[in-house]
């Protein structure tokens, strides 16, 4: 048995033995298997081998023909034509762009972020809005996206609000994926109260 076994009896993942970086979590088994799994999360060379346990939720969309082809979801929901905005030299038209539909997830993500924190503090709100603006400019090398959140919240006060809005930013996937990449600017809209 290997040191790590010894220490952690009854680790396996998958069937697999293995062991280096184990670490408990806080729900256990969260799937039924023919194998046995520990309640520890494995890594091995950092990679998380529980990663499919711990996913809520997860789609694909395919891209073809980049900027100026179309996009559809796995499931047909989303079917669009995709064309490089006048802005950036493109045809532009009623069609739709990465930074339209990221700037889209973004704002429905956070706005969802909002009201799971307000619920689980027991804060009654009498609506939220949010607008997120997703832009694409010149680095070195190649390109990055800048990001801004204006949000609305409604039925608390501002400081309350302002608080709200700062756990919302830690809480929500789309602002973990931008931290330390993407500087989001976030600004609570004051003609709210």
């Amino acid at each position: 048995m290997p040191a790590v076994m010894a220490k952690y009896p009854g680790l396996a993942c998958n069937g697999v033995a293995v062991g280096i970086n184990c670490l408990p979590i806080v729900k256990k088994n969260l799937y039924r298997s023919r194998y046995k799994f520990s309640p520890y999360i494995c890594v091995v060379n950092d990679i998380n081998l529980n990663v499919m346990a711990n996913t809520l939720y997860q789609t694909k969309s395919t891209v073809t023909g980049g900027r100026n082809g179309k996009v559809q979801s796995e499931d047909g929901v989303l079917n669009l034509e995709l064309r490089i905005p006048k802005e950036m030299g493109g045809p532009g038209g009623s069609y739709t762009n990465p930074e339209q539909l990221f700037s889209a997830g973004y704002a429905a993500c956070f706005d969802s972020a909002l009201n799971f924190v307000a619920a689980q503090q027991k804060i009654k709100l009498t609506g939220t809005r949010v607008t997120a603006t997703v832009g694409l400019e010149k680095a070195d090398p190649g390109f990055k996206l800048t990001a801004a959140l204006d949000v609305a919240i409604m039925g608390i006060p501002r400081d309350q609000a302002q608080k709200l809005l700062e756990t919302a930013h830690q809480v929500c996937p789309y602002s973990n994926a931008l931290r330390n990449n993407v500087d989001v600017k976030l600004t609570l809209l004051e003609e709210e109260y």
